[in-house]
Order: C-alpha cells, then sequence, then structure tokens
C-alpha cells in the first residue's frame, strides 16, 4: 500500500511505503528511505508503534534528532572532521563540534531515494552519490532494501559499489520505546548486550582507541537489567555522554553471518526486541538529548523518551588503524544488514 506523506519544501511529494504481516507493520518513506513506523502485537493482542517519529514529511525534513533515519555515508563521528585515504587528505564539515558527525549537514535521509522495487514483502530505495559528496571520495550507488524475514522480524540491507576506495558505514538511528511512542522514559526497558567489551571515550564523544572490559563497570549489559539502573551514575564514561552513547564490541562478530547484539524488553506492553548484525560494534544512544519534540499524534517526545540501537563500524574507525576498517575498496560491494525480531516474554 502506498499513501501520500505530504510535501517537501522543494514542492516535491513524498510517499509512505506498508510492508505488513499479520504480527507486524511496517511504514517507510521515499524521504531519505526512513523507517517511520514499526508496529507490533503487545500482550493484549493490540497494534503499537514503538518508534518515535513524525505524522508528516515535514517532520523529517525538519528533523535534528534523525528518528528514524537511514545514515550514511558514514554513520557516528569521524575526529577533527578528516581522515587520509590512499595519501590524500579528505575534508568534512564539522557540525559536531571540532568533529563530523553522521556525515555532516548534507544527510542522506534529507533527501529523495527511488523506488526501484515495492512487492508485499520487501522494498529497495536507491540513491547516487557523487564523487566528494559530503567530503568522501568516490562515485557511488546506494541501496537500502527493507524485507519481511517472517510473521514477526525485518531486516534492512545497506548495498553499495563505490568507483574510489572511500569510507562506508550505514546505519539505521531508528529510537524505539517498546511501551510504545509517546509513552514516556525507556529508562524501565530491561536490555542485554552480547558484548564483554566497549570503546571508551574521550571529550567530544571520541573514541580513545582501547577496547575496555565492562565487567564491573556501568557498561556491562551481558545479564539482563534496567537501562536505567546506572544512567545517571559517576562513572567518567557516563559523565562524559550524559548517559549511554557508546559502542559495544560485539561477541561472535563473524562479518559474513549475522550475530544477535541486543535483547530489548519493554515494561509495560509485553513487546521485546532482538537486534543481530553482520557488523563488529553496537551503538546503545539512550536519548539524553531529545528536548520537547513534537512527534506522532502531538505527542512530545523528552530525553530518553527513546533508545536507538545502532550497529556499525566502530566510531572514528576510518583514524583509528585498530579497529577494524570501514574503508570500502573502489569496485568490491558493500554488504551489511540489520534483523529485528519481536515477541513477547517473561522478562517485560
Amino acid at each position: 500500500m502506498v499513501k501520500n506523506f505530504g510535501q517537501l519544501s522543494s514542492g516535491e511529494t513524498a510517499h509512505l511505503y506498508s510492508l505488513m504481516t499479520d504480527m507486524l507493520r511496517i511504514c517507510v518513506t521515499d524521504f531519505g528511505g526512513t523507517l517511520v513506523s514499526v508496529e507490533v502485537k503487545d500482550k493484549s493482542g493490540e497494534f503499537v508503534d514503538i518508534t518515535l517519529g513524525y505524522d508528516d514529511v515535514a517532520g523529517y525534513e525538519n528533523d535534528n534528532d534523525c528518528f528514524g533515519f537511514n545514515i550514511g555515508r558514514n554513520a557516528n563521528r569521524i575526529s577533527n572532521a578528516q581522515f587520509t585515504l590512499n595519501n590524500i587528505k579528505y575534508v568534512l564539515a564539522k557540525n559536531d563540534g571540532e568533529n563530523n558527525l553522521h556525515s555532516g549537514p548534507h544527510l542522506f535521509s534529507k533527501r529523495m531515494w527511488h523506488v526501484t522495487e515495492y512487492r508485499d514483502d520487501s522494498i529497495v530505495f536507491e540513491i547516487e552519490s557523487l564523487h566528494l559528496d559530503q567530503g568522501f571520495p568516490g562515485n557511488a550507488k546506494f541501496y537500502i532494501i527493507y524485507r519481511i524475514t517472517g510473521s514477526n522480524s525485518f531486516e534492512i540491507e545497506y548495498n553499495a559499489v563505490s568507483d574510489m576506495d572511500t569510507v562506508i558505514n550505514m546505519t539505521n538511528h531508528s529510537y524505539f520505546n517498546l511501551n510504545g511512542e509517546g509513552s514516556g522514559s525507556i529508562v524501565n526497558h530491561k536490555t542485554v548486550i552480547h558484548a564483554v567489551s566497549f570503546t571508551p571515550l574521550r571529550a567530544g564523544a571520541i573514541p580513545t582507541g582501547e577496547v575496555r572490559a565492562v565487567e564491573k563497570t556501568p557498561m556491562d549489559f551481558r545479564k539482563i537489567k534496567r537501562i536505567g539502573n546506572d544512567i545517571n551514575s559517576e562513572y567518567e564514561q557516563i559523565k562524559i555522554a550524559g548517559g549511554y552513547d557508546h559502542n559495544w564490541v560485539i561477541d561472535h562478530h563473524d562479518s559474513q553471518n549475522l550475530a544477535e547484539c541486543v535483547e530489548v524488553y519493554g515494561d509495560k506492553t509485553g513487546i521485546a526486541m532482538k537486534i543481530s548484525s553482520d557488523y563488529p560494534g553496537i551503538q546503545m544512544y539512550t536519548g539524553n538529548y531529545i528536548g520537547n519534540v513534537k512527534g506522532k499524534h502531538g505527542h512530545i517526545y523528552a530525553p530518553r523518551d527513546g533508545v536507538c540501537f545502532e550497529p556499525q563500524y566502530f566510531p572514528d574507525a576510518v583514524n583509528r588503524p585498530e579497529f577494524e576498517s570501514s574503508v570500502c575498496k573502489a569496485g568490491q560491494k558493500f554488504d551489511k544488514k540489520i534483523k529485528y525480531v519481536f515477541f513477547n516474554d517473561k522478562y517485560c
């Protein structure tokens, strides 16, 4: 099903596309290929929208929080907004202090994407990105594929090919609230992160290069616990980010296969979610800086009303040889997947 999703300031019309099963309904738009809604059944059998967002495309055009955005070419931060590749220095926009965040102001998610295929269970979006777009080398085509994979699951696949070596690190930036968007804080959600280590930050939220064990720190989510248990602790990493906004190193990472990253359990609806990916890391961001945003149905979103789980290469990987590289070689196919599975569970 396709609906009109409103007009952009340019006069272009955006559209909303639906994929659904008897247990799951997702809606996406050709503006940014953005994930607009994820509706799953709660413990009483009623559909609940569990993603923060807006009622029409105007909200997404004016958004500053990346609700549902697909981030590219590079998600997260690049230190000093620059990197050197093949002895050539590339300078990016400084849009987060001295650093580059989510590729700068010219977001992929603020552009119209072309729908190249739309079926009952999948949709493919395409965009062309020219050499030095956002400051990155290479002419490339990018694809976002949403695919229903079961009655209660879907995946997002990212594909690209560039004619030069370049940085590619795409992810989805949806804010989840398993009690339903507009229902308040996520601090009572229970979470498991399958990671024995994380990458600590320095000022500016840039990784130091260290890989640190989570044991005996507030970063330890190996056993199920409330997100809010340590979110206001005096641990230096929590203070730097104003809560959680960190990258965890996924256990059993395999670049060719999906590995389970995260389990999340809503505390009111009985809705639970598992996320798997073939990326080496996952960023958890607890919405620390959401500020009185008018979202769907007139709901006002406040700090920590949603939580992001963003599978990705580690932040600043292009400048950190000790991290798995985010460089995609010329002519090499970039192909990464994120899978979401929903269910009801005793921990809810």
